[in-house]
């Protein structure tokens, strides 16, 4: 990119886009998310950059300006500058004339492949669907990606959370219904590296904060097969979840409803909605095999 259009913008079409300015005499912020593959010839820097870049974006912070996102990328502003402008390019984000950038709609074409291509999530909707109508509260599917979880499947009846849930949305695994039946049943090394990353923030008054109270709420979960999370992620939200196991008996998601805590007590949860929770999770498992 030409020195002109660094200072003016990036051109598109006959329009330009504004940039966030850097002064001459600031220093380039260094990019070193990726140090530990620099002796990796097989790395391509440049793509892992673009992705950062892209999950930058949240539902919190839909439009973000260059500097936000050299922020929480740690690339330098030149850096973001050039990934924007490519993914601006090949359509998969946009800018308005206030120095902010979002993603476009075709973003979600990355997504697709996968999710339409696993074998639960391609034939799980109409399950979810009837037992959602069944409940009639709104019932989900999720899986393991890190530390949290990512929504594979939604049938989705009544809003109860402050944003909107869909399929590829994210939530902290270690306060979720689904999370922690996902969490419980990991193998002992993979949970331990989950504690030595996870950063257990409050959320409610009633989050569980503290390591030694989230592992006996985890070894609950596993003696008895189900998750119940109240009000720890959101005050007013209680849900509960059960795991869905593969042909060999191997935990791959979870399946859980949410209510509102007004609407559904503690005691209507386990015993109207958890024989149904479960009786469902056996038939999304038949549909692994």
């Amino acid at each position: 990119m030409s020195p002109a259009n660094s200072r003016a913008g990036i051109e598109r079409g006959t329009r330009r886009i504004p940039l966030t300015d850097r002064p001459a005499s600031q220093p380039l912020m260094p990019s070193t998310p990726f140090d530990e593959y620099s002796g990796d010839p097989n790395f391509m820097t440049s793509l892992a950059r673009g992705l950062a870049v892209i999950q930058a974006f949240s539902t919190q912070k839909r439009q973000l300006t260059i500097s936000q996102v050299s922020t929480k990328t740690g690339f330098s502003r030149a850096a973001v500058r050039r990934c924007l402008y490519t993914l601006i390019k090949l359509g998969f984000a946009g800018s308005d004339d206030s120095h902010h950038f979002f993603l476009q709609p075709r973003i979600l074409a990355l997504g697709h492949s996968y999710i339409s291509s696993m074998p639960l999530a391609a034939s799980a909707q109409p399950v979810l669907d009837h037992v959602s109508h069944v409940l009639h509260e709104s019932c989900s599917i999720a899986t393991l990606e890190g530390l949290d979880i990512i929504y594979v499947a939604r049938a989705n009846v009544t809003r109860i959370m402050s944003i909107d849930l869909g399929v590829g949305s994210r939530l902290p695994a270690f306060c979720t219904s689904m999370g922690r039946v996902l969490l419980a049943n990991l193998p002992p090394a993979e949970l331990e590296s989950f504690f030595e990353r996870v950063q257990l923030t409050r959320h409610t008054s009633r989050t569980i904060v503290t390591t030694e109270k989230l592992r006996q709420a985890l070894r609950l979960v596993a003696r008895n097969g189900y998750s119940l999370v109240d009000q720890e992620l959101e005050i007013g939200l209680r849900s509960m979840a059960v795991p869905i196991q593969n042909p060999n008996g191997k935990v791959v998601a979870a399946l859980n409803v949410g209510a509102h805590a007004q609407r559904l007590s503690i005691q209507e949860l386990q015993t109207k909605f958890l024989p149904q929770l479960r009786a469902t999770a056996r038939e999304l498992s038949m549909l692994l095999t």
